[in-house]
């Protein structure tokens, strides 16, 4: 089962690494000064695309708290994500559990947000790689699920760069997504044996 050995240390026991480093990102706790770049990041009409609506500033803070009482209580979840060179607040990349059930529930989904101002500059792959490099060393997962809109290219493209794959009879329509085109979603695995840390 895919938690067996997260409800050994992960869920059980916290794992004291409350922060990542990769050479040109820091992925950490959240702090109030996040509070309002993650708010307008959250409103971007680009960023929330492949979402059902943008959040409200008061939802958008309510998720930020949430992922640090994550980092808090078990030392991993969803970490901010900072540029080292100018201490720039990017978004998030980290792991989560679905709340939701589906056929590859229960999992945890590697998964990130970030501004618009840092697309294409390969930051979503980079934390993204130490999100699941910290999964497989540290928590000794078996598997990381991540999962999108159809239609999102994007993040898509980030999954294949981590070594993602998708299976076709895993595509599902989120249960928390209304009817529509953003509804059909891509489920794409990446277990520990397939993982390329290099």
């Amino acid at each position: 089962m895919l938690l067996r050995r997260i409800g050994q240390r992960g869920a059980a026991e916290k794992v004291e690494r409350p922060e990542l480093g990769t050479e040109r990102l820091l992925l950490r706790r959240w702090r109030l000064s996040d509070r309002a770049p993650f708010a307008a990041l959250n409103t971007d009409p680009a960023v929330m695309r492949y979402f059902p609506r943008p959040l409200t500033r008061q939802a958008s803070d309510r998720l930020a708290e949430r992922s640090d009482a994550d980092l808090e209580r078990q030392g991993w979840g969803l970490w901010a994500l900072e540029q080292r060179a100018n201490g720039r607040f990017l978004g998030f990349t980290g792991l989560a559990r679905p709340t939701f059930e589906a056929s590859f529930t229960p999992a945890v989904e590697i998964g990130w947000r970030l501004s618009r101002s840092a697309w294409g500059s390969g930051f979503a792959t980079e934390a993204a790689r130490a999100a699941a490099a910290f999964a497989f060393k540290e928590l000794g997962l078996d598997e990381l699920v991540s999962y999108t809109a159809a239609s999102n290219a994007r993040s898509r493209a980030v999954m294949r760069r981590l070594g993602m794959r998708q299976y076709p009879a895993d595509d599902f329509d989120h249960p928390h997504v209304p009817e529509g085109d953003l509804r059909r979603h891509v489920l794409h695995r990446l277990t520990a044996s397939q993982w390329d840390p290099s």
